[in-house]
């Protein structure tokens, strides 16, 4: 599952392909979305929620709020069955779906909407393969870094003047992010923590330098 970005995404893996998924995309409706897809995704597979022996949920880069949801949930269904919870860079599933669906070869990069006129991003070598640590920025900061490179998601495709070789697809989808995880633990390797990617502070703080006020 993923609510890193504004599509709430949830899909079932049998560890060698996707078994059943859904996708809505709404930003402000993450929790209200979330458990009805997990829902539908289990009723389109037939199986009961027994049946599930792990959990994969994206990590972020993302906003606060959203992208707690899918990682509350996440732990709550891993601490309800006793079974292991994976953290995925929300980015490495878009750039996993991005190669899949065969929209870039050779080095790209990857975008999602940050808020506040920036975006979350990080560069790939291919579609497996992340150069370092997502980031993020300004687009008219990092566009000349980019240049040249196919930018994949929506955080390209609402600043076209910044990545003009933006493309698809723009938002995340849980099947590619099972499929990616699935790839990796079959090949020995470590997932991250289900540990929250928020690279900045929440826009919600205890204000500063507040009047007390005490009983006369």
């Amino acid at each position: 599952m993923d609510t890193a970005t504004p599509a709430v995404t949830v899909a079932l893996h049998d560890g060698t392909s996707v078994v059943a998924s859904s996708g809505q995309v709404d930003a402000r409706r993450h929790g209200e979305l979330l458990l009805p897809a997990v829902d539908r995704v289990l009723a389109e597979a037939g199986v009961g929620l027994d049946a599930v022996t792990g959990v994969v949920v994206g990590v972020g880069p993302g906003p606060y709020t959203g992208l707690r949801v899918g990682l509350v949930t996440a732990a709550t269904f891993g601490s309800a069955l006793a079974v292991p919870v994976h953290g995925i860079c929300t980015l490495d599933g878009l750039a996993y779906a991005a190669g899949q669906e065969g929209a870039v070869e050779g080095p790209f990069a990857v975008a999602t909407d940050a808020r506040r006129k920036e975006v979350y991003w990080a560069r790939y070598e291919d579609a497996r393969t992340r150069t370092g640590e997502p980031a993020v920025d300004r687009p008219a900061d990092i566009a000349r870094a980019l240049a040249g490179l196919p930018v994949v998601g929506a955080g390209a495709a609402l600043y076209p003047e910044a990545f003009p070789e933006a493309r698809g697809p723009e938002h995340v989808a849980a099947g590619a992010l099972a499929a990616l995880a699935a790839e990796r633990l079959a090949a020995g390797q470590e997932l991250l923590e289900p540990q929250p990617l928020y690279l900045r502070r929440p826009d919600a703080q205890v204000p500063k330098n507040y009047k007390v006020v005490t009983p006369q």
